[in-house]
């Protein structure tokens, strides 16, 4: 407890952060599952709304529903709340043109300069294109906006849609359709915080700084209306899709009469073209400023009265759930609208009932498919799913067969037959849509489909229960008639396609695992040294938790297990089923619980993990024990041994209370503390130790009782003291621990810092707001912001209700390495006293010593923080003079590995007059120190790209340097490491810089070309591009490029789409390791991405209704199951390499979203599977060279390792992703 006014902090049980359900507010989630328990009926969460998803509390009180729809159900407005979405075009007070509620911001031009026919905004970023001419004022009709002539009879006519906008040019006539203009078309182009890349399919993509697809269009087309001639002329077997209303059961047609079911058209002919009319998929031409397309001049030829109007397009949408449908006669309408009646799926044919034939087309099959992310679905364990859609229209009453499939991912590319079939959904016998043609009246309808439990083969929960698991990228359905041969099976559905998700959170390890102790917590996990603990009884805390995303509304249990030792063997004393006991917590609540009385004298130890609950029902069973993560807490009870010792602060730290943490001092400033024994205990010295989340020092410090202690904390923020006491005793035991947290402030800011993010001008030194104290710096010789800084994608504003986000590509400072650099006009430092400096740099070349920054004397530099060309590593160095024959080795320190080129790397050096040495640090991580000399004052100016020495400046940098800052003391070695993570001060969040990207779709060249703006380009050998992904055959084919691509003792994240090809894979042995990418060493592995094979079962062949196919003695027939796992980490041959498993099952021929994260600050790999973590472990870095591969690696200075199966969006960035929310946001 407190006493006085001085604070001593003793021993308690009391837990300090420990909470209840009572104590904590309730969420919303709390609130509505509270309300729609009482009402029976279900509560939106309003808080959880999106424009696509919308999640409901149960009137169970327990679970949530979330629905997923795959188009939007609603538009958020500018000024916040939501709005109905509605594409009809109105004109704003601007004078343009725009949908009225739209969730991508869609402006057509008023009419005139035509460089501003349409901009297409999303968060900031933008595309424009231009009409090359002059527009008139469009005239308005419902979504379209008509632009008349603007070539001789040509229209050009464009749609707003809720997600974008289509683009058409209407030909109407021969003559315009031999105009020389449209030959070609060009578009004016303009991309604002986008890059415009190749697409799928002869597509086009705009990408963001992460590489992250933004807007996206399919590839440009044209078609006649040749179809419509054919409509007129058909008989009973051609008729084409495009025909009028059906009007079975209006009155009873007379036998042999051929009548037309088709309720209308098959999609808008400004969208696609129709059966029966000729297309072509056009060349379309990225430029820099412009995008060209080349209409087809055969096509074109054919123009006449049976084949106009031609249409010309192409459409721009967002990148978010994507749909299709795929026709057996080559059409494809790609992101359709539903329109009045839908999309068929089915023969549209002819079939004869009654002696009556019925029609609808001639004969075509179609194949509808919806695509859904993951959004929304991390952390959630599911406990129910189904799939919902309207269907419009049926061929007849009758009832027929439709599956739910589940495919592989479709593109704008993707085309007849479309992806391949992986399993069945669901099944269902509906007829619905043809009011009262039917009796009773069957009008339009929504279809569900949910699993039936009679029917095994029925995976639909399961299979979004792997989804939201992460086992697979993107979840693709398919709609197809059971019978693709039976015209009866023709259906029509709407594009409202909603997928119904019933989960809880899934639980994750808990957090704040062990036995109180004081304020905190004592939890050995090596057997060898366990804690000391008094009580008998001792008091078992934990945080149950879900996994990120799982949070709001979770209903939790931490259970608990406590064994005692028996020789060599492990005895429960306590087994727990859950606490708190009557009920249960939300997500990283403490919770905590007492022992029965245990045997002293005896090693114990205590785990705990996290269930949740629906209710008083368990329903995600144990999982992720605290013994399989950071380990099992070892103990011993021992009453007599010394009691936890009282703390006494003496300031300037003052300890952590529940409510408050007051921080103090700053770190290098020692704290004073005196420790006392506990009541009756006979103590003779104490020892402690200091640790923070990033930092824990496992050696203690010792001290004679009754004196005071000066302690320096390593770092700012929170820390945690630990304290033991030890008595004469036997040989003389340590007792428990008392355990206290305090606070401690940042220490000074920096004297310069420069971001060299200015567009142009002076650098601006940020590290002050008056013009007095600042020392930008002038960049000369050629120096330039062209290169891209190690911040990335930067959020310059965020939005407002009137303004949307401001973002920019970070800027370094670019250097020639010979005549560039930049410097201040005056010093910064007083260089005979501490200082600091740090800069990220990327080295461009080697060949000669290389200066990143140095501050100048009458003669030479005083200091040299540098590239060293003799030791070819980075190096600290400094002059114990200033005359004209100084030498800068004075006093040196270099790194301990080769300096790498073109990677990003932090440099820091610390000049400590106190300890009287100069430390050199890479990436935050200590070098080596050096004795300092004879120190002086460097009274010139700060020079960033090259030195001083000898009265001539030299040692000129090649490449790129950001982010430099100077301090005027000595930063301790935490608050170093703290630099190099690079993190938003604010959020916490990782500056990543993208620098590798490649993205394999709508190429099939033998080089895959690195569009990040690093100059990766990828090498295939034996490797396919087939347009969407790189195909591998598991033998020979990879890719390679030089590298390395990062500093791999730097923090890193890399993340790749990866599918294992199942068929490829058999014929390979248990236990055969696939490398999806990675770096090598001289010999062996730096990191890598793999697939290991794990153990193969069997399953029996089912047929397409689910049931077990027999042999000819009637035995099922089976097949060989493969199964694996996904890795991160050093890959080696004998599996001695340090790596993390995926948590789930690879689920193969399905792309996987893995993301592979190495923090180099907190020493740590985790493995993502799209964003939901796995546990971190423990790594060391092992620095790469040699080719960066995707598809192989290299063991034991052999390629192998081939990867059988698929790759693509594979990207690299400088710096280590904070959590799952940072993954989901940046990688997408």
């Amino acid at each position: 407890m407190l006493t006085g006014v001085v604070p001593a902090y003793a021993s308690s049980p009391d837990i300090r952060a420990a909470t209840t359900a009572s104590d904590a507010p309730q969420t919303e989630e709390q609130a509505a599952l509270q309300q729609a328990a009482t009402s029976g009926e279900r509560v939106e969460v309003t808080g959880q709304r999106t424009e696509r998803e919308t999640t409901f509390a149960n009137p169970d009180g327990e679970t949530f529903t979330l629905e997923k729809s795959i188009t939007p159900v609603r538009v958020e407005k500018p000024g916040g709340g939501w709005a109905v979405p509605d594409a009809t075009l109105v004109k704003r007070d601007d004078g343009s043109v725009g949908p009225k509620a739209a969730v991508a911001g869609v402006t057509f031009s008023a009419g005139g300069d035509g460089k501003d026919l349409v901009k297409i905004s999303e968060d900031g970023r933008s595309v424009s294109l231009g009409w090359p001419g002059t527009l008139p004022a469009p005239k308005l009709d419902g979504t379209r906006a008509t632009y008349e002539n603007v070539l001789p009879d040509v229209n050009l006519i464009m749609t707003a849609t809720v997600e974008g906008f289509h683009q058409v040019l209407e030909v109407r006539t021969e003559e315009a359709a031999a105009n020389p203009a449209l030959q070609r078309i060009d578009y004016a182009l303009d991309a604002d915080g986008l890059k415009i890349r190749d697409g799928a399919g002869g597509g086009a993509e705009a990408v963001d700084g992460n590489g992250q697809v933004v807007f996206r269009s399919p590839a440009a087309r044209m078609w006649n209306s040749a179809g419509d001639v054919a409509q007129e002329s058909a008989d009973g077997g051609s008729a084409a899709q495009t025909a009028g209303l059906a009007r079975i059961g209006a009155a009873d047609p007379e036998p042999g009469a051929t009548v037309d079911v088709a309720p209308g058209e098959e999609g808008d002919p400004l969208t696609g073209p129709g059966a029966g009319d000729e297309s072509a998929v056009l060349d379309l031409a990225l430029g820099s400023s412009s995008v060209t397309v080349r209409p087809d001049s055969e096509l074109l030829s054919k123009a006449g009265p049976a084949t106009l109007p031609y249409y010309i397009d192409p459409s721009i949408e967002l990148n978010e759930d994507e749909r299709t449908v795929l026709s057996s006669d080559g059409d494809v309408f790609y992101n359709f609208s539903g329109g009045d009646n839908g999309m068929s799926v089915g023969k549209c044919g002819s079939a004869v009932i009654g002696g009556v034939t019925y029609t609808c087309g001639n004969g075509y099959v179609n194949r509808m498919y919806f695509e859904f992310s993951p959004s929304k679905l991390k952390g959630k364990e599911v406990l129910d799913a189904s799939f919902n859609v309207t269907e419009t229209w049926s061929f007849s009453c009758d009832a027929r067969w439709i599956d739910l499939e589940r495919t592989d991912n479709i593109s704008a590319s993707s085309k007849w037959p479309g992806p391949k079939k992986l399993d069945q959904m669901v099944d269902r016998n509906v007829s619905a849509g043809r009011g009262s043609a039917c009796s009773p009246s069957q009008p339009r309808s929504a279809i569900e489909f949910h699993d039936y439990a009679p029917e095994p083969d029925e995976n639909l929960t399961p299979t979004v229960k792997a989804f939201a698991d992460g086992k697979m990228s993107r979840l693709t359905l398919m709609l197809m008639a059971k019978s693709e041969s039976d015209t009866i099976s023709w259906k029509r559905f709407d594009d409202d396609a909603v997928l119904k998700v019933t989960y809880i959170g899934k639980p994750a390890l808990p957090g704040d695992i062990g036995i109180a102790a004081g304020s905190g917590r004592v939890c050995s996990t090596d057997s060898s040294k366990p804690s000391i603990v008094s009580s008998p009884q001792p008091t078992l805390q934990a945080r149950p938790r879900t996994m990120p995303g799982g949070e709001a509304g979770a209903t939790l249990k931490a259970a608990m297990d406590v064994d005692k030792q028996t020789g060599s063997t492990w005895a429960e004393v306590m087994t727990d089923s859950g606490q708190p006991t009557t009920s249960t917590v939300g997500s990283n609540t403490m919770v905590a619980a007492t022992t029965p009385k245990l045997t002293e004298g005896v090693l114990h130890r205590y785990r705990a993990w996290t269930r949740s609950y629906a209710g008083s029902v368990l329903r995600s069973g144990p999982s992720n024990a605290s013994a399989t993560g950071p380990g099992w807490c070892y103990f011993i009870v021992d009453a007599t041994a010394p009691k936890a010792p009282t703390i006494k602060f003496n300031g300037p730290y003052t300890p952590c209370t529940t409510n408050d943490c007051a921080a103090n001092g700053k770190p290098g400033v020692s704290g004073s503390f005196t420790f006392s024994p506990a009541a009756g205990d006979n103590i003779i010295g104490y020892r402690y130790r200091l640790s923070t989340d990033a930092y824990a020092n496992p050696d203690w410090t010792y001290s004679t009782t009754g004196s005071a202690v000066a302690v320096m904390p390593p770092t700012s923020g929170t820390v945690t003291m630990t304290v033991e006491a030890q008595d004469a005793v036997g040989t003389k035991r340590w007792g428990a621990d008392n355990i206290v947290d305090f606070a401690v402030s940042r220490g000074a800011a920096p004297v310069g810092h420069w971001s060299f993010d200015e567009k142009d001008g002076n650098a601006l030194d940020s590290s002050a707001t008056d013009t007095a104290s600042k020392d930008d710096a002038a960049l000369s010789g050629g120096g330039t912001r062209a290169g891209d800084g190690r911040r990335g994608e930067l959020l310059i504003k965020p939005a407002t209700e009137t303004t949307e986000a401001e973002w920019a590509n970070d800027t370094g400072l670019t250097l020639n390495g010979t005549t560039a650099y930049a410097a201040t006009l005056k010093s910064v430092l007083d260089t005979r006293a501490s200082y600091t400096l740090a800069a990220w740099v990327r080295l461009s070349a080697k060949g000669h010593t290389s200066t990143v920054l140095s501050q100048d004397g009458t003669h030479s530099a005083s200091f040299d923080l540098a590239y060293c060309e003799d030791t070819k590593t980075w190096c600290m160095r400094l002059a114990d003079t200033d005359t004209t024959t100084t030498s800068l080795n004075t006093q040196r320190v270099n790194a301990l590995s080769p300096a790498a080129v073109g990677v990003w790397t932090q440099l820091a050096a610390v000049v400590d007059t106190t300890k009287n040495t100069v430390t050199l640090y890479v990436n935050g991580i200590p070098q080596g120190s050096d004795a300092l000399g004879t120190s002086w004052d460097a009274s010139g100016p700060v020079q960033i790209g090259r030195a001083k020495a000898k009265d001539a400046y030299t040692d000129y940098f090649p490449g790129v340097i950001d982010e430099a800052s100077i301090w005027a003391e000595a930063r301790g070695e935490q608050d170093v490491a703290k630099d190099a993570a690079l993190r938003d001060k604010d959020t916490g969040d990782a500056y990543a810089e993208l620098v590798a990207a490649w993205n394999p779709a709508g190429k099939t060249d033998t080089t895959l070309a690195d569009s990040s703006g690093y100059h990766h380009d990828l090498t295939l050998t034996s490797g396919a591009l087939d347009g969407e992904a790189i195909s591998l055959n598991g033998t020979t084919a990879a890719g390679t490029t030089p590298g390395p691509l990062v500093d791999d003792s730097g923090s890193f994240t890399v993340t790749a789409n990866a599918a294992v090809d199942s068929d490829l894979l058999a014929d390979k042995p248990e236990g055969y390791k696939a490398q999806i990418l990675g770096q090598r060493t001289a010999t062996d592995s730096s990191w890598s991405l793999w697939f290991e094979k794990t153990k193969t079962t069997t399953e029996p062949v089912l047929d397409e209704f689910g049931d077990p196919v027999l042999d000819g003695d009637g035995n099922p027939i089976t097949q060989p199951m493969q199964n694996g796992r996904w890795h991160f980490g050093r890959l080696t041959a004998d599996g001695t390499g340090t790596e993390v498993e995926s948590t789930e099952g690879a689920l193969l021929d399905s792309p996987a979203r893995l993301t592979g994260v190495y923090d180099a600050q907190a020493k740590t790999i985790t493995l993502y599977l799209s964003s939901e973590p796995g546990e971190p472990k423990a790594y060391t870095a092992a620095l790469g060279t040699g080719e960066f591969t995707v598809g192989k690696g290299y063991l034991k200075s052999v390629w192998g390792n081939y990867l059988p199966g698929r790759i693509d969006d594979v990207r690299l960035w400088a710096g280590a992703l904070k959590d799952g929310d940072q993954v989901a946001a940046i990688v997408g």
